[in-house]
């Protein structure tokens, strides 16, 4: 079994999420807040000893990996980008509560795709094919990723055992897990949280 230590990170606050918007497919960087955030909490961060760093391509994961791990060559992952919010993208509560595609979704338990964006299944599997491909193609025993909140939801939902809703997993910016990964002879990953921060 290949048994590793992963850092799971949410990035730091964007001026999107400062305002509460639903920010996945929007490129933004970390606002000035959010990057004292990142400098400011940079120690109560088990960052120690990290052989790898793995990162969504949206600014806000590049600069913050960028400031957390400044010596560590950063591994860019495709999958592990955020839900693509289709027409929700980039708006609020108070902009969408009004709209009766938002209640529908909200009713559903965000199980229906967003309108012109990607179903919780979609996302979800997209984001647990990449942790697959890290965990088969690097054997680094601690590692860090540096990505959303709704990755870190997606893959603990499918693979934190036992097992939890995804809602169960929810951080706030600068949050995260540091987990162990096991990869079991089945090839399924079992993911067990040590601590959360």
């Amino acid at each position: 079994m290949n048994v590793k230590e992963i850092i799971l990170i949410r990035h730091g606050k964007t001026k999107g999420n400062k305002f509460g918007k639903y920010i996945g497919q929007t490129d933004e960087e970390l606002s000035e807040e959010g990057i004292e955030q990142v400098k400011n909490r940079k120690k109560q961060i088990p960052l120690s000893n990290v052989d790898k760093v793995f990162v969504s391509p949206m600014k806000r994961c590049l600069q913050t990996a960028d400031i957390l791990f400044p010596d560590i060559e950063k591994i860019i992952v495709d999958e592990l980008k955020e839900c693509d919010f289709g027409e929700f993208e980039n708006k609020s509560y108070d902009e969408l509560k009004d709209d009766i595609r938002y209640q529908k979704w909200i009713d559903s338990n965000a199980t229906i795709g967003f309108p012109g964006g990607e179903s919780w299944n979609d996302f979800s599997d997209r984001c647990c094919n990449g942790l697959n491909f890290i965990m088969d193609n690097y054997n680094d025993k601690k590692i860090a990723l540096v990505v959303h909140g709704g990755t870190i939801m997606a893959i603990l939902e499918r693979f934190c055992c036992p097992k939890k809703t995804c809602y169960d997993y929810q951080v706030g910016n600068l949050n995260g897990y540091l987990i162990y990964a096991d990869k079991q002879i089945n090839n399924d990953i079992c993911l067990r949280i040590k601590a959360k921060f």
